[in-house]
């Protein structure tokens, strides 16, 4: 057979390949959309099958957080646990990696200032470059706060910024609008980018305020990635103690909701001014 025949039968073969071949199946479609796992409540999710006393492993579970009762598929987590472990992982490798949204800052109209940090690889590695401020950019954050003001508030993204867009437009009006109904002199807040804790005993020394609280986002865990804090400091100065701070945690849904911690705040700062003190020199 010569090359054009032997051609034309290899044609003829897959046509008829193609002609006798089942049609590929058609993509499964479901009307209902994926359950959002990261939604379930694990204090309420009880997994152990043929448990001996549920309603007291329950109990139990009302009262921490811990990945506890989750049963098991032979040796091995269920699937159900496992996607659930990844879930919240993802979410707080978000919440360290990801910037607070410009759309965000815009929305709630605070000016941004950033730390000698470029970028958020920088921050992660360079914890130093997080507490300080290029000297133009310091002057900068004076400039903006208003001489007279005793007390200074601003929130940092530190090392969450799911923090911050879950809490801060519920907090900073408690705080804001409760100081000056006390009748302290308090500024518009603003938002540091790549900031640290200490980035408070800069700007306390440049603004000559009586008290600097900075709202900040920490370091994300298993059981949320939008824990945020409170930082207060009466009179901080650059290379204070870190015992003159005093701190208020677990800021979040699941822990101090951010209006009663914004009322506790208020109370904070009114004790400090009347105390002259903050951190374990305030008497309590």
């Amino acid at each position: 057979m010569t090359e054009q025949e032997i051609r034309a039968v290899i044609e003829q073969v897959l046509r008829q390949l193609g002609q006798n071949s089942p049609a590929p199946p058609a993509p499964a479609v479901s009307g209902d959309p994926l359950p959002d796992i990261s939604a379930v409540d694990l204090r309420r999710q009880y997994l152990v099958e043929h448990a001996h006393d549920q309603a007291a492993f329950l109990a139990m579970k009302e009262r921490t957080p811990a990945r506890i009762g989750t049963g098991h598929a032979g040796a091995r987590y269920r699937t159900e646990t496992m996607l659930r472990f990844q879930a919240d992982h993802a979410a707080a490798q978000d919440a360290v990696f990801s910037d607070v949204p410009e759309t965000f800052l815009q929305d709630m109209h605070l000016p941004v200032f950033q730390t000698s940090c470029e970028n958020r690889e920088e921050f992660l590695t360079r914890p130093d470059k997080g507490r300080v401020f290029p000297p133009e950019t310091l002057a900068k954050i004076a400039a903006s706060v208003p001489k007279g003001t005793q007390v200074v508030l601003y929130l940092a993204d530190g090392l969450s910024s799911s923090a911050v867009t879950a809490n801060a437009a519920n907090i900073l009006p408690v705080i804001h609008d409760g100081l000056a109904a006390a009748g302290l002199r308090v500024n518009d807040p603003f938002f540091v980018r790549f900031g640290r804790v200490a980035t408070e005993d800069q700007i306390g020394a440049a603004t000559d305020a009586d008290i600097v609280c900075v709202l900040l986002g920490e370091r994300p865990g298993l059981v949320t990635a939008e824990s945020m804090s409170a930082y207060i400091a009466y009179r901080p100065t650059v290379g204070m103690a870190e015992s003159r701070r005093t701190v208020l945690a677990n800021i979040h849904r699941g822990g101090t909701p951010a209006v009663e911690a914004g009322a506790h705040i208020v109370d904070l700062i009114l004790l400090m001014m009347e105390k002259k003190a903050s951190g374990t020199d305030l008497p309590v």
